[in-house]
């Protein structure tokens, strides 16, 4: 069954009950004293992140079963049952852990969850349709089943994330239970591309930290982990071709081997995320010399790259093939941002190089930037660079480039009127290093302001939110992260019209919800109000006040 793009009259009609409900909702509680204004009591409201596209609740309660069974065609998909593991895991963390709580109740008004989907492909790729409809009727005409209907594994793993958001653990009778039944939810994402990158050359992070940031980022819906492995500071993954560069690791011990590499693209897939490798050349390279010192210009100016050795583009080549054995992502981003080509200016073999072809610094960062496109292409890849690249020479870049705007405003719109694609991660609003950038710029930031036609406004793939790792590490990347990450997050996923108002009473109780949510996880998300970004809590209190 098609589930999108819904009819307009229907969109209208469903977007017209979920502000009059959630309106409704927010004014009966606030009236009645269950919120103040923040959810302290009130995991019954309709607290779904990222908000869904249209959707109609009810006031009917519900309760699940701790046994709860996957029915449907998602039971032949590898993918969809481990999914249905993990989340029974989450949802009945509390109930029965001890074999128990069953002899409390007998019966359940939901013991069935049926998924069906519409093609059981697991290839992961752009654009992948991640559409779903989910639907709980009410406790008179219940069936027993909640039915999650999807085109694609994908759509349904969305699904399933919106489902345990709807279940919540009862302390008085001990049991999960879904609150405001009936639902009736049509959602899809607004971006194909909704993206984290993450730094792992400032600070090393263990295998076993980036899997709890891509598990989060499946909580928010993200889809894209942008992995920034190799930096000027450390190169810390293993390349078979040329296998002196992880020398340029920090130590022995912080290094990814080949089959760690896998192990996070296979650990997102099954989670609907894809993996962004980034090698980022010219510049931010000079660790590849610790292995190789001829790549450097000379021993003492280290970077950007030498330009003038085919031995320079044969080790990127090398390092290229062999990642592309290992990220099936079709973007494979190559940086090209903060070249300052002063080494090549002063180093003699580089400027008797470009004196002999006839070329600037500048013309030769071009050349390095073509060059190592001409090389990402030769592999299936459809290259990414900052958007230096484009500011400096737009007429030259291949046409399956993609721009990927950092350095404030204005960048994708003149990115989409040359007809590339654009990837938004404004650093004054979606940079997560920022401390002092507070949530309500990260939640209004638009990815499309300033592009009027249709046209142009399909080649903004989406955006990314950006934790560069230089005052990050494992001890506090998580709380830097989150909850910010989920403000960008529902600005990729959800219609621009539901989330822009009011979001002071509207989309902060639900911000701070899904923060507990998180922290509930076991997702060291800070609060979500304090001045900087990750700051522990000022005093006593409840998780949703702070």
């Amino acid at each position: 069954m098609k589930l999108w793009p819904l009819p307009t009259w229907h969109t209208a009609f469903a977007c017209a009950l979920f502000f009059t409900a959630l309106t409704l909702c927010v004014s009966e509680a606030v009236a009645a004293g269950t919120l103040n204004p923040t959810p302290r009591s009130s995991p019954s409201l309709p607290f779904i992140w990222p908000l869904p596209a249209a959707f109609t609740f009810g006031n009917h309660t519900l309760s699940v079963d701790p046994a709860l069974s996957l029915a449907g065609n998602a039971a032949s998909s590898a993918i969809l049952r481990a999914a249905f593991d993990r989340y029974r895991g989450i949802v009945f963390k509390h109930s029965d852990r001890y074999g128990f709580l069953r002899t409390l109740r007998t019966t359940y008004d939901v013991s069935k969850l049926q998924i069906n989907v519409q093609s059981h492909t697991d290839q992961l790729q752009l654009g992948v349709d991640e559409s779903y409809s989910l639907f709980v009727s009410n406790a008179e005409l219940h069936s027993g089943v909640v039915t999650i209907e999807a085109n694609t594994v994908f759509g349904a793993l969305r699904g399933l994330e919106t489902f345990s958001q709807l279940c919540s653990f009862d302390y008085t009778t001990k049991t999960v239970q879904i609150n405001k039944a009936p639902w009736s939810i049509r959602d899809k994402p607004r971006f194909a591309y909704r993206g984290l990158m993450l730094d792992t050359s400032r600070h090393y992070l263990p295998i076993d930290v980036i899997k709890q940031i891509i598990e989060s980022m499946s909580y928010a819906k993200l889809n894209v982990l942008h992995w920034h492995i190799i930096d000027e500071q450390s190169f810390p993954l293993e390349v078979p071709s040329y296998p002196n560069l992880w020398k340029g690791s920090y130590t022995k011990w912080e290094r990814y081997t080949v089959e760690d590499a896998y192990e996070i693209v296979n650990f997102s897939r099954m989670r609907g995320i894809n993996v962004m490798a980034e090698v980022d050349v010219p510049g931010h390279a000079a660790s590849w010399g610790v292995g190789y010192p001829s790549l450097w210009p000379s021993p003492s100016c280290k970077e950007p790259l030498d330009v003038s050795k085919n031995f320079t583009f044969d080790v990127l080549s090398g390092i290229l093939s062999d990642m592309r054995k290992i990220f099936p992502f079709e973007l494979f981003h190559l940086g090209g941002d903060e070249v300052n080509t002063d080494c090549w200016s002063n180093t003699s073999q580089v400027t008797h190089w470009l004196s002999q072809n006839r070329l600037t610094p500048k013309a030769a960062y071009e050349y390095f930037v073509l060059k190592a496109q001409e090389i990402a292409l030769s592999k299936r890849w459809s290259p990414v660079n900052w958007e230096e690249t484009f500011n400096s020479f737009p007429a030259k870049l291949h046409p399956q480039t993609v721009v990927h705007n950092w350095l404030g405003p204005g960048v994708c719109p003149k990115a989409v009127a040359k007809g590339f694609r654009c990837i938004f991660s404004n650093q004054g609003v979606w940079y997560l290093d920022h401390l002092d950038v507070p949530w309500e710029d990260v939640y209004t930031a638009e990815p499309l302001e300033g592009i009027r036609k249709v046209s142009e406004q399909k080649l903004v793939l989406g955006g990314e939110v950006c934790m560069w790792g230089e005052t990050v590490d494992t001890s506090d990347v998580q709380q830097t992260i989150w909850p910010r990450a989920a403000a960008a997050a529902e600005r990729l996923w959800s219609p621009r019209d539901h989330t822009t108002r009011n979001i002071n009473v509207t989309t902060l109780p639900r911000l701070q919800y899904f923060r507990c949510l998180l922290n509930r996880r076991g997702v060291a998300a800070a609060p979500v109000t304090n001045f900087y970004g990750r700051t522990a809590p000022t005093g006593p209190g409840s998780c949703f006040d702070q």
